[in-house]
């Protein structure tokens, strides 16, 4: 075993593809840690969500042993990849609780970018120690100097150690594996005995070996046949194996203070572990928990159903596993009288959202229909009580409502000179506006904006990038709650609201958003024996209106001869006949319908 002062915890942070995997890549090769035959390119992500897409969804510790030239001695680095995009930024934050330090990574050619900067505050703010490598030296547009010159002006983090790679073709790798020895502190060691106390950073749903606990050991040891206790849920487990990521598990006889590892036990019941949990000895527990993290709040929320009705167990079954390996996201049943019984799910954003519902269908095999994103509006009522909406169904009578308040975000785009001009009249077209601009350098400049979150959760990130033609980058964070003119538009068809399509906008969006949805509707609607009118109404006051042609047969075609009258009473009787079936005639809305309206608005 290692002695605890040559262990060195540390992750990998920095902005959405600045090469964090494939740094971790050449560390891996470096220490030998994977074979040659085994190896393979972004080697911790294991998803092939995260392969396809070449980004980072998930945490992935691994344990390292390394050899220093400079002293001889044999360290144990417990490195996590972290996620760089911003829905996933609970990912980082829970693996910064495990570590003592952090490597900044930062892209040559592209510089400090909006992620970096906030990656940058939570690693300072967690007290870790801040390495900064410049990667990407190889690309011919690199500018080391004017990226060196941003990470101390903008990040105020000293770069004298001069730590400059290629990820890629793997030059400089060593001096970064030197700069960890010697700049991160090793894990602090009580200077006595001490109760046992493990912090739970992440968890994973194993069919045949159940819930398996991450786990960083921050006091005491934990061995096999120890009994311990989850001091937040009280459930108490005999752990069967303990041991390290290297990157696949290896079992170890004991895990000590300063080690990060996983925990296999006999918990197969998903509700009993949570995500920054204190893990002690059940025999004797420690006297009080861990501070572990602050609690996550979902910035948006939507409905998922399963399509078939007999999946519903299926489903609550698979979401309840999902949400064990993804603490970020959060649900709860609810129906809806056309899709059925499903769940309210909250996300931390929209590619959040779009990762849970695609491992949803690839990991358990589940067929899931997903209703349109919203947030959760502040609804004050006459009667001075407040009410937390995020689904429409739910919104009280109009005249019992005294105010309305939306959630806001204040968003940071770093973006090129040139593109100000654009960027501000994108951020005032969604009901924002910008605070503060702040010059990067020559070329760029800093923009901090404030702006509704229900205006960006769509298509905003992809008009920025449109308009900036891919050269800027946002990163945001919640910013409360402020009143906010919103209004429930409701769709009718044959006159009949279906709750699936009702949404809450801002009034000045509310008519575009109705004539959107009814064109939607209208187009996907198979016709009826009948017209059917589909309208969007604000309280009653219909506000757009498109009709589904009705099918018409030709009654007149078996008459011949005779006069013009014979024809019209003909017709006259099939209009009666039409009146009458519009009166009690049920209209049809296919499954298809639901999942395209939700995909086209």
């Amino acid at each position: 075993m290692i002695p605890t002062s040559r262990i060195r915890n540390f992750c990998i942070i920095a902005h959405i593809d600045h090469g964090k995997s494939t740094l971790a890549d050449r560390m891996l090769q470096m220490t030998k840690t994977v074979s040659e035959r085994k190896f393979r390119d972004q080697m911790l992500d294991d998803m092939d969500l995260e392969r396809e897409r070449g980004i980072t969804i998930k945490s992935h510790p691994v344990a390292m042993k390394y050899v220093s030239p400079s002293d001889g001695n044999e360290y144990l680095f417990n490195l996590i990849d972290t996620p760089g995009h911003v829905d996933f930024t609970y990912e980082v934050s829970r693996s910064m609780a495990a570590c003592e330090g952090a490597l900044l990574v930062v892209d040559a050619a592209q510089g400090v970018e909006a992620q970096t900067v906030a990656n940058t505050y939570m690693a300072s703010e967690r007290g870790l120690e801040i390495i900064p490598v410049i990667n990407k030296i190889d690309l011919p547009n690199a500018d080391i100097d004017e990226t060196r010159r941003q990470i101390e002006d903008v990040l105020a983090v000293d770069t004298s150690d001069n730590l400059c790679i290629s990820a890629k073709t793997g030059q400089g790798i060593e001096p970064i594996m030197e700069a960890i020895i010697r700049k991160i502190p090793p894990p602090t060691v009580a200077p006595h005995p001490v109760a046992v106390q493990a912090l739970v950073f992440d968890s994973m749903y194993d069919t045949y070996r159940g819930v398996v606990i991450h786990v960083r050991v921050i006091s005491g040891v934990l061995k096999n046949n120890d009994k311990i206790r989850m001091m937040g849920t009280g459930a108490e487990t005999m752990i069967k194996e303990v041991g390290l990521f290297s990157p696949q598990p290896v079992p170890l006889p004991e895990l000590k203070e300063g080690m990060v590892g996983y925990i296999v036990g006999t918990v197969k019941d998903p509700s009993e572990i949570r995500v920054g949990d204190t893990v002690t000895s059940a025999d004797r527990p420690a006297s009080a928990a861990l501070p572990g993290f602050k609690e996550i709040r979902p910035m948006v929320f939507a409905g998922l159903y399963p399509v078939s009705a007999e999946d519903y167990e299926k489903c609550r079954q698979s979401i309840e596993k999902l949400s064990l390996n993804d603490a970020a996201f959060s649900y709860h049943s609810e129906s809806s009288m056309a899709l059925g019984f499903g769940f309210r799910c909250g996300f931390l954003g929209l590619l959040h959202m779009e990762i849970v519902q695609e491992r949803l269908r690839r990991e358990f095999d589940l067929d899931i229909i997903s209703t349109h994103p919203a947030v959760i509006y502040k609804v004050a009522l006459r009667s001075g009580e407040t009410l937390e909406i995020d689904n429409p169904v739910h919104l009280p009578d109009p005249t019992r409502i005294d105010s309305v308040e939306e959630p806001m975000i204040r968003a940071v785009i770093i973006c090129h000179n040139e593109h100000i001009g654009d960027i501000m009249k994108l951020v005032m077209d969604r009901r924002g506006e910008v605070t503060k601009t702040d010059s990067m350098d020559t070329k760029r400049v800093l923009l901090t904006c404030t702006l509704p979150l229900n205006e960006i959760l769509i298509d905003f990130h992809d008009h920025l990038k449109s308009v900036t033609r891919g050269y800027s980058s946002m990163d945001y964070d919640y910013a409360g709650y402020q009143p906010s003119d919103i209004v429930k538009l409701d769709l009718l068809l044959n006159g009949e609201p279906v709750d699936a399509f009702s949404t809450l906008v801002h009034r000045s969006k509310a008519v575009s958003r109705g004539r959107q949805i009814c064109k939607a509707l209208k187009d996907t609607i198979p016709p009826h024996q009948f017209a059917v009118p589909v309208q969007a109404a604000i309280n009653k006051t219909v506000v757009a209106r498109e009709t589904i042609r009705a099918f018409r047969k030709d009654v007149t075609a078996k008459l011949y001869g005779g006069d013009i009258t014979r024809k019209q009473k003909v017709l006259k009787k099939q209009k009666e006949g039409k009146k009458r079936m519009k009166q009690f005639g049920n209209v049809n809305v296919p499954q298809k319908t639901f999942i395209s309206v939700l995909k086209t608005t």
